[in-house]
């Protein structure tokens, strides 16, 4: 790029210097003011230290709206367990039998009884209660994992697209001050008559080729820039400064050992397995019927006056009797049965769509990083050496400034569809995170690679 610059400076300088008004006005008619086009460079704003994306996850997962309030439902849950399985608060009952209805307000001549009592749930079912309970937790806290994965994985998305756009504007602005040399060079050419009017029109085409480059790209970083924000709690104008790379030579793992990691770690798989826990703790729960239920009392009995024995205690217990139901309690039995059959066969179809996801987003993860090297490894080297040799037989007059833009134009657009393509190699990382359910890295050390 430095010898593009110098090339252009020296075309500039050993030009004709006797241009006349005329000329020199006409020149400036035909070439639009290119600070107003292309914009003048804006001064870097200082952020604050460069954060990685290690250290905007974790303040992700810190301050995330979302997260918060997936912890308070885990803690509501949690507040629920010790409500369950406990008894009946105790009762007590007052009666006054044969009380005279002439004389109301003479207790002596009326039973009086004072009786404290409490139902007793049959053996097992309590614990029971207690355990769908817990399972209830179990499942918020699934829940709560699937929203941190979803959050982790929508700021690893975030962050590249902004490191992208970070590196599409350094690009950017590296080849502005080559095109306003270029065009201040082929003006100068016009108006010697040096350069006809259809090459003014290219030139004219090439520089707004970088003014509308430069609208994309500072739209694609607001919004990058809100999206991170949002997600970190923060005020969506925030300013972010990011350091990173793109990770294009990590290496993916194979689909076996992603398949084996996400029966571990994908949230909704294990949400699945504990809600056939609960269904089969709900079935134990439900045969548990025929167990009869208890209640008990105990009380004092005064008599009336004039009686033998005014003095007595009295005990009551009573018992349901659910055999003599039998219909109702057999269908709930097979009620609950034909749920727990369900939800397995809800786990076996998870599992076989999580799987089907891993290998799709495999395969979109090994496609976009052999594009990504492709550009890396081989376009970019070779753009680069072709615009060299343009630099070289432009100083020898060999070729004009307009092939030397167009060498310039296809490097650009090298250039960033090779950073797109590793933007694209990021995304896809991240959905294949999202399709296993953790981080990558998590994957066990011993376990098969696959290279693309």
């Amino acid at each position: 790029m430095k010898t593009l610059c110098v090339a252009l400076c020296l075309s500039a300088l050993l030009l004709p210097v006797g241009m006349s008004r005329a000329q020199t006005q006409a020149g400036n008619e035909m070439f639009p003011d290119i600070g107003a086009v292309l914009g003048e460079p804006k001064p870097a704003v200082a952020t604050g230290p460069a954060l990685t994306l290690d250290e905007i996850q974790q303040i992700a997962l810190a301050e995330n709206p979302e997260i918060h309030v997936a912890v308070r439902r885990v803690t509501m849950a949690e507040a629920h367990v010790p409500t369950t399985g406990t008894l009946e608060d105790p009762q007590l009952m007052v009666r006054e039998w044969q009380v005279p209805l002439s004389k109301p307000w003479d207790y002596n001549a009326a039973q009086n009884m004072l009786m404290v009592g409490r139902s007793l749930t049959g053996p097992g079912k309590r614990g029971l209660q207690t355990s769908i309970a817990r399972s209830d937790v179990e499942a918020m806290k699934d829940d709560l994992e699937a929203t941190r994965l979803r959050v982790r994985v929508e700021v690893r998305k975030a962050f590249y697209d902004l490191l992208l756009t970070q590196e599409e504007l350094r690009i950017h602005d590296q080849h502005v001050e080559i095109a306003r040399q270029a065009i201040e060079a082929a003006r100068i050419k016009y108006t010697v008559g040096k350069v006809p009017q259809q090459d003014i029109l290219k030139a004219q085409l090439a520089m707004m080729r970088l003014a509308e480059h430069m609208i994309h790209f500072e739209r694609d970083a607001d919004v990058a820039r809100a999206q991170m924000n949002t997600l970190l709690g923060r005020d969506p104008s925030t300013p972010l400064n990011l350091q990173g790379d793109f990770g294009v030579d990590a290496v993916l793992p194979s689909d076996k050992a992603l398949e084996q990691l996400a029966q571990q770690a994908r949230p909704d798989l294990l949400a699945a397995q504990v809600a056939v826990e609960k269904s089969a703790q709900e079935e134990a729960l439900t045969k548990k019927a025929f167990v009869p239920d208890f209640s008990v009392a105990a009380g004092y009995m005064r008599m009336p006056t004039g009686s033998d024995f005014r003095d007595n205690y009295m005990l009551e217990g009573s018992m349901s009797l659910p055999w003599l139901n039998r219909r109702k309690h057999n269908a709930e039995i097979a009620e609950s049965a034909a749920k727990v059959n369900e939800q397995d066969a809800e786990v076996a179809a998870a599992r076989t769509a999580a799987f089907g996801q891993i290998e799709e987003a495999l395969a979109e993860a090994r496609a976009a990083q052999r594009l990504a090297r492709v550009y890396s490894d081989t376009l970019r080297p070779q753009a680069e050496e072709t615009l060299h040799a343009a630099v070289i037989a432009y100083e020898n007059n060999q070729t004009d400034l307009l092939d030397l833009l167009d060498s310039q134009m296809t490097v650009i657009d090298i250039d960033l569809s090779s950073f797109q393509a590793m933007g694209d190699f990021a995304a896809r990382w991240s959905e294949l995170e999202l399709a296993v359910g953790a981080p990558l890295e998590s994957v066990q050390p011993g376990a098969p690679e696959a290279k693309p």
